[in-house]
C-alpha cells in the first residue's frame, strides 16, 4: 500500500492510537531527503523520551510491514512541546484562555495574522480576543487557519507543570 503525503494521517492515526497515543500533527517535510514528522502525546497530554521511543518502534514496525509511503524517508517522533501547534478544532476549546499566534488563509478584519487569547469555539468557528485592537472578539471558520500555535507564557508553563505532576502521581 502506497499513499500520497496528503493522505498519511488516516493511515497512521489508528496505529498511533492503538499504541496508546494521540496524534497532534503529521507531515512530510523536505525534498530529496524527506522526513516524516510525527508529533504525538499520551491521552493525558504528556510525552517523554520513553514515549517517543515506544511510538517510534511501533511506527517503524508498521512501516516495515505495510510500506505505506513510496521512496526513502526518515521518521521523527516528538512531543508537541509547551508552545504546541493547534491542529484540531478541539485544540481551540482545550486551550481556551491561553495566548496563540494564528495565521489565516484569508483576510478577516483586514488581517491574516493575529496574536490573541483563545476564547474557544462557536460551532465550527474559532473565537479569539485580539487585544491589539482594543479587546475585540473575532470569530472565523476553523478551515481558514493556515497555522496556529500556543505562545509560551507563565500561565501556560504553570498549567503544563500541573498536568505533568498529575500524570506522575497517577503512575
Amino acid at each position: 500500500m502506497v499513499v500520497a503525503a496528503t493522505e498519511l494521517e488516516p493511515v497512521f492515526e489508528p496505529v498511533i492510537e492503538q499504541a496508546g497515543f494521540k496524534l497532534v500533527r503529521l507531515r512530510m517535510m523536505g525534498g530529496a531527503s524527506r522526513t516524516l514528522q510525527v508529533m504525538a502525546e499520551r491521552p493525558d497530554g504528556s510525552m517523554d523520551v520513553e514515549g517517543c521511543t515506544t511510538l517510534s518502534h511501533v511506527l517503524l514496525d508498521f512501516i516495515e510491514a505495510e510500506d505505506p509511503i513510496e521512496g526513502d524517508y526518515e521518521i521523527e517522533v516528538s512531543s508537541p512541546g509547551i508552545d504546541r501547534p493547534l491542529t484540531r478544532l478541539s485544540d481551540f476549546a482545550r486551550w481556551s484562555g491561553h495566548e496563540a499566534k494564528i495565521e489565516l488563509n484569508t483576510l478577516i478584519e483586514g488581517r491574516k495574522r493575529f496574536r490573541a487569547t483563545l476564547l474557544g469555539l462557536d460551532g465550527q468557528d474559532v473565537v479569539i480576543r485580539d487585544t491589539s485592537i482594543g479587546s475585540a472578539d473575532i470569530k472565523f471558520p476553523f478551515r481558514t487557519i493556515a497555522n496556529a500555535k500556543l505562545i509560551l507564557t507563565d500561565k501556560l508553563i504553570n498549567e503544563q507543570i500541573k498536568t505533568r505532576n498529575l500524570a506522575q502521581q497517577e503512575k
